[in-house]
């Protein structure tokens, strides 16, 4: 199969934003061969910064391969923006409504039409103190093995620097929307091999399996940031399930710990709270511990990208 046409509105938005991108900010990409040339796959990116889609999709556009997002449903109704992301075939999510399922439904289409899915597992940005990944969401697993397409693990850091994750002394925990362009960031995207996933391959798709095949993705993701980084990451993986517990027990008066899974990376626990739809495939209300919803049965629930 050859490799998928970017089409009119994928070359009118790079032809926007690619001259901005080249101006104020620095790359360092690495890991481009990792990108197949043909064939479905997906990949896997950790998220802390509101730029990542950009930044990531400026690398991926380079491969020849234009990834597909998960979008937030609103933002389809917005005069323009709707219209731009239809042309560029981006997949909208209905979170909590009878929709819910047809995303997930359409990311494993597009896998197997042959495209690539880039779902960012977290399911929204991260809320470890350090940036590093959280626990993720098994939709990326669900995808790759129901469809038997490859997983590439991504990490991406620097874009926190143009558009940071947190302001601090800003009301809510979304902080407030600021931009730093000087001095100019470098935006740094690895691409690694494929996740092996070969012993999970054939078997039932049980909460046992998607989670330790999650796992095994956010190990990848998380072992190519450390790389980036030059850094360690932390032995136990922030988990926005106890972030939550923590939180409630800080609001009762009772003791509270770190919001951490209670695992090291190679086994940490992911969040199954509803989260906002900026990333991957995050559990709709009312899911299973596998992310699946009972009403559907078809989907871990939420968007891929913002």
């Amino acid at each position: 199969m050859a490799r998928s046409p970017y089409g009119f509105w994928y070359r009118f938005v790079a032809a926007v934003l690619k001259p901005p991108l080249l101006l104020l900010t620095k790359r360092e990409w690495q890991g481009m061969e990792h990108i197949p040339a043909e064939g479905g796959f997906v990949t896997a990116v950790n998220h802390n910064s509101y730029l990542d889609p950009v930044a990531y999709a400026h690398f991926q556009y380079n491969t020849g391969r234009p990834p597909r997002f998960l979008a937030k449903s609103s933002l389809f109704h917005i005069a323009g923006v709707g219209t731009v992301l239809r042309g560029m075939k981006q997949i909208p999510v209905y979170r909590d409504s009878a929709d819910a399922a047809k995303a997930f439904r359409a990311a494993v289409d597009a896998v197997g039409r042959g495209e690539c899915v880039a779902v960012y597992p977290e399911g929204t940005l991260t809320r470890d103190p350090d940036l590093w990944p959280m626990a993720g969401k098994t939709g990326v697993a669900r995808i790759a093995l129901m469809t038997g397409a490859p997983v590439i693990p991504v990490a991406q850091w620097g874009a926190h620097q143009v558009v940071p994750r947190w302001i601090r002394g800003a009301a809510g925990p979304e902080g407030k929307f600021r931009v730093r362009l000087f001095p100019r960031a470098t935006l740094r995207v690895l691409a690694g091999p494929p996740v092996d996933l070969s012993e999970f391959r054939d078997r039932e798709l049980n909460a046992d399996v998607l989670r330790a095949a999650t796992d095994r993705i956010m190990d990848a993701v998380t072992e190519l940031l450390a790389e980036l980084r030059g850094e360690e990451p932390p032995g136990v993986r922030f988990d926005m399930r106890a972030s939550g517990a923590a939180t409630r027990a800080q609001l009762s008066g009772e003791p509270a710990g770190r919001p951490d899974a209670p695992a090291t990376n190679q086994a940490s626990t992911a969040s199954d709270a509803p989260l906002a739809p900026e990333a991957g495939l995050a559990p709709e209300k009312g899911s299973d511990d596998a992310g699946t919803p009972r009403a559907v049965h078809e989907t871990d629930g939420e968007g891929i990208s913002r």
